[in-house]
């Protein structure tokens, strides 16, 4: 039987780095099956299906789909073949409505020049009938969650007659509520026929939704299998050419006194009526992880914000060993002992057009001047003993703009780690990095835990909150609804309920606060 698509001997080399991203690379895929396509970071997965879907183009290789050669030139060459994709970074307007964004750039008109509102809304209830959707197409794309976006993407290229999906990272930041429900979208759509391609880190969704997986590792084709037929354990050696740590087992914690305090935190952005925080209230104590767990939208990027020191209060305290320390700068707050590693590590935690080396100096640079003038051999001795401790895959004198996601985050943490903090925020540590990758950020937020560092970890993971964190608090809305001790009664389902507003407990923990 011919496979529905067939690359073979794909071959990709960005001249700009020398990055040889895919190297030979044989992929099928079967008609109306779930494929997983996993691999370390720059293993060349992404790159694989961008070219599959006409975003880039192979130097080498043929592409077939249902035994006939194509030449994929475009993403609308894409579109014409039936091949759609959701990509990690969602691709909406925030001010367009829904049925705006599913239409664009095949617009319904009026009279052959003016946009008809009405049809594109007509059209998208009509996908949604169609294939069980429940959103309301008028809605703007900015009143959404990460979840009801991602429903939208799918939706768009269903709209658009797509026969295979291809799906890059899709639960990266969903709940397990959310999670449960795209899989049971998923495998509606291959029931009517659709056939899926998933790009993902996660081997535990591997199992639980594909029927074959690909392994890559550093461009090269490394495995095909049966998924039934093959272990997490395998997968990952697979993956990353060694057995890797799945349960991270943390030592009880042996908390100190407490480092900082958050004392009805409130913020509210001028011109708006809501409060992005309101009065939120919890304490980290050295040698303690407290994790927040909440979906976009719902106030975790707005506390990033005012725990690193970018955003300044509206009312309420941050205290740092008992001192108001809210209104400082940010460089204050790091002669203090603060540390971020931020979510966005391209536009916040690193220099894009910066050498590696400049990146690891950028908050002690004044270390290695002399009279007004860099010591470059200093500034490139200090760099490349990181690049080796952290096994970072660049030179110093690299762009780090060519380094994967997961050598950036590395280059984040050898700095921050290096400044001796006494409070480190962790925001989303391992969003989109591989097993490996994120197997090293663990064990090092683990060592700092062990070294009396407080700790505040910001994810949209709960496999990772549950993994890391001594303390989970829940914000919904602005506000802390639910607090818990990290212990075997607390499940992701329970935490998805508070996350999605389903639950708030706030009121109870207030009573029983009351009692005390």
């Amino acid at each position: 039987m011919i496979p529905y698509v067939q690359m073979k001997g794909i071959s990709k080399i960005y001249p700009e780095n020398n990055v040889l991203a895919n190297d030979k690379v044989d992929f099928e895929v079967g008609e109306k099956e779930i494929h997983a396509l996993v691999g370390e970071n720059g293993a060349g997965k992404t790159t694989l299906m961008k070219i599959l879907y006409g975003i880039e183009q192979p130097d080498k290789g043929k592409i077939y789909i249902d035994g006939k050669e194509e030449k994929i030139k475009s993403p609308l060459d894409a579109n014409h073949l039936a091949i759609g994709m959701v990509h990690q970074h969602f691709k909406l307007i925030p001010e367009f409505t829904i049925a705006q964004n599913v239409v664009l750039g095949i617009e319904p008109l009026k009279r052959m020049i003016f946009f008809d509102d009405k049809k594109a809304i007509q059209r998208v209830k009509e996908v949604n009938k169609e294939f069980g959707f429940n959103i309301d197409p008028s809605l703007k794309v900015s009143q959404l969650s990460v979840g009801q976006m991602q429903m939208v993407e799918i939706i768009k290229i269903l709209y658009r007659k797509a026969d295979l999906l291809i799906l890059d990272e899709p639960t990266s930041l969903l709940t397990e509520q959310q999670i449960k429900k795209l899989f049971t979208i998923l495998r509606k759509l291959v029931s009517i026929g659709k056939t899926i391609v998933i790009i993902t880190h996660k081997i535990n969704e591997v199992k639980e939704i594909s029927d074959r997986v690909t392994i890559l590792r550093k461009g090269k084709l490394v495995a095909v299998r049966k998924t039934s037929e093959v272990s997490k354990k395998e997968l990952s050696q697979l993956m990353v050419g060694k057995s890797v740590i799945f349960n991270f087992t943390r030592d009880e914690s042996k908390k100190g006194k407490v480092v900082v305090e958050f004392k009805d935190v409130t913020l509210k952005r001028k011109g708006q009526e809501c409060l992005l925080l309101d009065k939120v209230n919890f304490s980290i104590h050295s040698g303690e992880i407290v994790g927040v767990a909440g979906i976009a939208g719902n106030g975790c990027s707005e506390l990033e914000d005012v725990a690193c020191g970018l955003c300044k209060v509206t009312k309420g305290a941050i205290l740092h060993h008992g001192e108001d320390v809210s209104k400082f700068s940010v460089l204050e707050l790091r002669k203090r002992g603060f540390a971020y590693v931020p979510a966005d590590r391209l536009c916040r935690g690193s220099s894009l057009q910066a050498k590696v080396a400049e990146n690891f100096i950028i908050s002690n640079h004044h270390y290695f001047l002399k009279k007004g003038i860099f010591n470059q051999n200093k500034v490139r001795d200090f760099a490349n003993k990181f690049i080796r401790y952290y096994s970072i895959e660049g030179d110093s004198d690299t762009s780090i703009g060519m380094l994967s996601g997961g050598n950036i985050q590395k280059v984040i943490l050898a700095r921050e780690l290096s400044s001796k903090a006494n409070f480190i925020i962790f925001s989303e540590p391992t969003w989109g990095l591989d097993v490996a990758s994120s197997e090293f950020v663990y064990n090092k937020i683990l060592e700092l835990r062990k070294q009396g560092v407080a700790i505040l970890l910001i994810s949209s993971n709960l496999d990772e909150i549950f993994a890391l964190t001594d303390t989970i608090i829940v914000m919904y809305k602005g506000k802390i609804v639910g607090s818990f001790v990290n212990s075997k009664e607390i499940t992701k389902e329970i935490i998805g309920e508070y996350m999605l507003g389903i639950k708030d407990d706030l009121l109870a923990c207030q009573k029983e606060k009351g009692k005390k």
